[in-house]
């Protein structure tokens, strides 16, 4: 059986709402999109390579739409565009309509949670989501996370969308490496437990 990895960008307070850009998700009126670039560096980007091409993608419509109108755009060479593009993608979402614009997209329909349980049972690579809260989310309460990549900021916001918000699902974890940034971003993964 394939695993689901979440991998995800948060903020000590479990923020993972816009880590990208200013205007990413301004939604609730989130004012610190943005706020995890400061913190890259060569150490996080080895640790993220690590995974690039080893598995397959899911997205919620909105992370989806962002990777859609930057990567494939992006000059060569970078590590990223050409796995990104060779990478098959699935897509969960309710108001999109195939065929996707993306190469190798393919769009889940209908119920999220039964489609991607039923991809988990199908042989090949683990399935990698990226960003998508509202897609998380709903993964963990039907129990389809298997591992979590989190790369936790030295950084404290007090508003935006949150990972794991109150009333979410308990879910036993274990820690099964860790490596910290030069820049204190510790990227902590945990299976379940």
């Amino acid at each position: 059986m394939r695993k689901i990895v979440v991998i995800e960008h948060l903020t000590l307070d479990g923020v993972m709402q816009a880590p990208g850009a200013p205007d990413e998700d301004v939604r609730g009126g989130f004012e610190h999109g943005g706020w995890a670039v400061p913190r890259n560096d060569a150490v996080m980007g080895g640790e993220m390579a690590k995974g690039m091409g080893g598995s397959e993608l899911l997205f919620g419509r909105l992370t989806y739409e962002r990777f859609h109108s930057f990567w494939p755009e992006q000059p060569a060479p970078n590590p990223f565009t050409d796995v990104l593009n060779d990478t098959r993608k699935y897509v969960v979402s309710t108001t999109l309509t195939g065929p996707l614009p993306w190469v190798n997209s393919t769009l889940l329909a209908g119920d999220a949670a039964k489609a991607v349980a039923e991809l988990k049972e199908e042989p090949g690579a683990d399935i990698a989501v990226l960003g998508s809260g509202e897609l998380v989310r709903s993964l963990m309460r039907h129990d389809l996370v298997d591992v979590y990549q989190l790369m936790i900021h030295p950084l404290v916001l007090g508003s935006g969308r949150r990972l794991f918000p109150e009333g979410g699902s308990f879910a036993g974890l274990r820690l099964t490496g860790s490596v910290t940034t030069t820049t204190g971003v510790v990227i902590a993964t945990y299976d379940r437990a």
